[in-house]
């Protein structure tokens, strides 16, 4: 008599790196006879896939650790892990403070979690948060080929060398590592072949992409070239880049590949250089807006969005306003805003001149005010357009679907008739407060 499926739940935070490796976790535990299941409470296995980028972030594991006691306690075979940054930074703390966690391991060796869990189930405790010299990647299995939605993530480089002063990545995800393209290629092959239309490339710094080309050298641009030549994939889109990172022929590939998508997220963090120089960012903010001037050079009808610190110590009235006047002449689709916290074992966080919390608050607001009129103008400039879009689910009425158009845009349009991976020409409008509505054209 074949033995019951074990249930895996992994509850995912943060950024779509961490949605990536979340997939192959339990791809990985797949071959220990774990499935995935939409609720904890009906698990044999918890993991927490962690991210340490938001403020108070491993108190809120912690949190969520303590809530996952009733269910230990009704089940004592219940195994509980955390994964990911978290993992990284906290190590056998969290053993430490939670008795009831029983592996912790971190971003760059969770190939490792079915000889992990194994050492639970013998009555253990297990914690790796090594940086291997074994390739993650190379290790795990290929990816089942089970019908996936039309749209993937897939890792191409991971880690950081910028060591900005207010970041924990190059601590918790380490050196940047560039995986090889017949691997990257191979992985895009099968998602293509198990219905995936749209691929985005994911790094820290996915832009210092510099991998084995079969032997040659080369940048993201040449990666992007070799899986645009996959029958079936439509459309690829990358992200999170720096930069300083941009070289000339990414830049050329948003004029010449018609599978890149018009759509790029560039941080800039701030638009005052004393702030810039004291983030360790390494450009200026005269670079920054020269690189988007290249940019929209090569593709004029690109959408930009960025990232944005308020309240970085030391940040004056007159830094915050460089940051304001940066964006009014940028002029973005969208972007993400946040107060400055600090992060144990960033230089950033020992550093004595901080804002007044209500300082950071007043800044925040007229930030995102600045960012809210800029992305309902580009929303409102695509009205009347015609437009590609992928569709991806039904909508909240009925023959209604829903889909992203090639600036990322969300798109809902009556049609009974399309699927889930079609793409059609749509007729834009109207504009609502995160989305846009159109017709279907023949």
């Amino acid at each position: 008599m074949d033995q019951a499926p074990k249930k895996l739940f992994i509850k995912t935070y943060g950024c779509q790196m961490n949605v990536y490796d979340s997939e192959r976790m339990a791809e990985a535990l797949g071959g220990s006879g774990y499935v995935t299941t939409e609720t904890a409470d009906e698990a044999d296995m918890v993991l927490l896939n962690t991210c340490h980028i938001r403020e108070k972030a491993a108190e809120k594991v912690y949190s969520d650790l303590g809530r996952l006691r009733p269910l230990k306690e009704a089940k004592p075979s219940l195994k509980i892990g955390v994964a990911g940054c978290v993992a990284q930074a906290e190590g056998e703390e969290i053993l430490n403070r939670m008795p009831l966690v029983d592996l912790v391991v971190g971003p760059q060796s969770y190939h490792r979690l079915p000889e992990m869990e194994a050492r639970v189930g013998q009555g253990g405790r297990a914690v790796d948060t090594d940086f291997p010299e074994d390739d993650k990647f190379a290790v795990l299995k290929s990816r089942p080929k089970a019908k996936r939605g039309p749209t993937a993530f897939l890792t191409v480089q991971e880690g950081c060398d910028k060591f900005c002063a207010f970041c924990v990545v190059p601590y918790t995800r380490g050196a940047e590592v560039s995986r090889p393209a017949d691997r990257i290629v191979a992985e895009a092959r099968g998602l293509v072949e198990a219905g995936v239309r749209e691929i985005t490339l994911l790094g820290q710094n996915v832009n210092a992409w510099h991998g084995d080309l079969g032997g040659a050298e080369g940048g993201l641009a040449a990666l992007v070239g070799q899986l645009a030549a996959i029958d079936g994939l439509e459309r690829i889109r990358y992200t999170t880049s720096h930069p300083n990172d941009m070289d000339e022929a990414l830049i050329a590939a948003h004029g010449n590949e018609a599978k890149l998508m018009p759509y790029l997220h560039l941080p800039v963090q701030s638009g005052s250089d004393r702030i810039l120089k004291a983030m360790n960012r390494k450009h200026t903010a005269e670079q920054y807006l020269r690189l988007i001037e290249r940019i929209r050079a090569a593709r004029s009808d690109i959408l930009l969005t960025s990232d944005f610190i308020v309240g970085f110590p030391g940040e004056t009235d007159a830094d915050f306003d460089a940051t304001m006047q940066l964006v009014r002449e940028v002029r973005y689709g969208s972007a993400y805003s946040f107060k400055y916290s600090p992060r144990p074992g960033t230089p950033a966080a020992e550093r004595k001149v901080q804002v007044e919390p209500a300082v950071m608050d007043e800044r925040l607001q007229r930030l995102q005010g600045l960012l809210g009129e800029q992305q309902r103008a580009a929303q409102q400039a695509m009205v009347g357009r015609e437009t590609t879009v992928l569709f991806e689910k039904p909508g909240r009425l009925p023959g209604q679907m829903v889909g992203k158009s090639e600036h990322l845009f969300a798109v809902h349009v009556d049609a009974p008739e399309t699927r889930r991976g079609d793409i059609a020409r749509v007729h834009i409008t109207a504009s609502g407060p995160n989305s846009l509505a159109g017709e279907l054209l023949e």
